[in-house]
């Protein structure tokens, strides 16, 4: 359902992405890990098409990002790094603006709120102002206005930052209850929340794919946890960095 295709991109002399390649399929969930500045962001916003690749391409559910951008905003739900949402607004407006924006109107966007507003536990907020909300209700927000229209794909960059133990656990529990019927891309810091929900890995650094393999499997390769088998391969690679400068 994603297939990436030597994507490339550069801000200045900084290259971010350097020709990735890799498919996720329908019922996989795949982690996309690495350290701060690897490019992680930089590829979910090209395949989300909130920006152009220099080179290389990528198609969402057959449509190419660069040929049919809107048939891709279509059939994904994209959760970005800091949720932007307007902060003057209710959780019930922003939803409903949202829904306009899909064109899903009557009776077909009372199901959905009815489904979606318990679904991320933002029913507590709805009248309330985006910019009262503390920073994990803001995350539910974001992550609502991804599922809204029950897409295929879901490209979710940190969905937990900011949630509290039992919130994490209720978004990851989510997140593996769809992960049966759709085709999921995560980015996350919490190398425990790969294991628990994630079926495949990626980690990049330096704008490549390092490692692409699934949790278990790195467990059981390199005798350690993934938390030592990350450290382990992404100071390996700044080592080769350095001896090559």
């Amino acid at each position: 359902m994603i297939e990436v295709k030597g994507l490339r991109r550069s801000f200045g002399p900084v290259v971010a992405v350097d020709g990735i390649s890799f498919d996720v399929e329908k019922g996989q969930v795949l982690g996309l890990l690495g350290p701060n500045g690897a490019g992680k962001t930089t590829a979910m916003r090209m395949l989300a098409c909130f920006i152009r690749p220099d080179s290389g391409t990528a198609s969402v559910c057959g449509y190419d990002i660069l040929q049919n951008p809107i048939e891709v905003r279509r059939s994904l739900g994209y959760l970005a790094e800091n949720s932007p949402a307007y902060p003057e607004m209710t959780v019930g407006g922003f939803l409903d603006f949202v829904c306009d924006v899909r064109e899903i109107k009557g009776k077909a966007r009372k199901s959905t709120l009815d489904r979606i507003v318990p679904t991320c536990s933002i029913e507590s907020v709805y009248h309330q102002t985006i910019e009262t909300l503390s920073k994990g209700y803001k995350r539910r927000v974001g992550l609502a206005q991804a599922l809204i229209h029950d897409p295929d794909v879901l490209i979710l960059d940190e969905p937990t930052d900011g949630l509290d133990p039992n919130q994490k656990f209720e978004v990851r529990k989510l997140i593996g209850k769809m992960a049966k019927d759709k085709c999921i891309i995560i980015s996350t810091h919490i190398l425990e929340e790969v294991e628990a929900i994630c079926s495949r890995t990626i980690i990049i650094a330096k704008g490549k794919i390092l490692v692409d393999s699934t949790p278990a499997k790195l467990k059981e390769e390199h005798q350690c946890n993934l938390d030592a088998v990350f450290r382990r391969i992404t100071k390996a690679n700044d080592s080769k960095g350095q001896k090559k400068g």
